[in-house]
């Protein structure tokens, strides 16, 4: 990835700061001062240059935590034309083999081909499952989002109320995903079977939110993390 028409030199460091976050979500620049082992100077000036160019953004904390005096130290999240600097080269080909097929063959055929590759991950991720279970505690929505991690879409499962939420910061097929939604809900109602509960899909970066959200209500984790 080439970053903006930054100096040469400092582009490595930029597409390493860039990286980290959508890799593992949005970060205050305490956080990426330790991850990178730079000072917390050097890290905010890549960053006001990082948003400068539109690549990231920053944003008040959703919450503020009562430790500490003073305001809470920002986020930064990728943006939509971060994102994109991020995307595969084929996606355009994706979507252009994808019009072809739906205008040549019908519709349904590209309802059968999101179904397809849904069952695929479904099969994989329900193999790492099994494989992995024994050995973290049955959490099946950690183990999914690893599986996903291991796939290129950077998931990680957070706290959400009366359950959790599987966040996908990454979306390997947000731009073919974004012409073609079907891709989004097949793949959700594979999440839904392989956590044996419905499961709601609150958000997707394929149409135009920050991060992929999922929300699995607490009847799955309580009883995936029950002993």
């Amino acid at each position: 990835m080439k970053i903006g028409d930054a100096q040469g030199e400092d582009l490595p460091t930029r597409d390493a700061i860039a990286r980290l976050i959508l890799e593992h979500g949005p970060a205050t620049a305490s956080t990426l001062s330790q991850s990178l082992a730079l000072t917390p100077a050097g890290i905010r000036r890549h960053l006001e240059l990082l948003v400068a160019d539109g690549i990231l953004e920053a944003r008040e904390p959703r919450t503020s935590s009562a430790r500490g005096r003073g305001r809470p130290s920002k986020v930064f999240l990728m943006t939509d034309a971060g994102r994109a600097q991020f995307e595969h080269t084929y996606d355009d080909l994706a979507v252009s083999a994808l019009r072809f097929m739906a205008s040549h063959s019908g519709a349904h055929l590209v309802a059968s081909f999101a179904q397809s590759r849904a069952d695929d991950i479904e099969v994989k991720a329900n193999e790492y499952i099994n494989q992995n279970r024994t050995t973290r505690k049955n959490d099946k929505a950690a183990l999914l989002a690893e599986f996903l991690t291991d796939q290129g879409y950077a998931a990680s499962v957070e706290d959400r109320g009366l359950g959790e939420e599987i966040c996908q910061h990454h979306c390997p097929i947000a731009h073919v995903a974004s012409a073609y939604p079907q891709l989004c809900e097949a793949e959700t109602q594979a999440f839904s079977r392989l956590l044996g509960t419905h499961v709601q899909r609150l958000a997707t970066i394929a149409h135009g939110d920050g991060v992929c959200t999922t929300y699995i209500p607490q009847l799955t984790t309580t009883a995936g993390k029950a002993q």
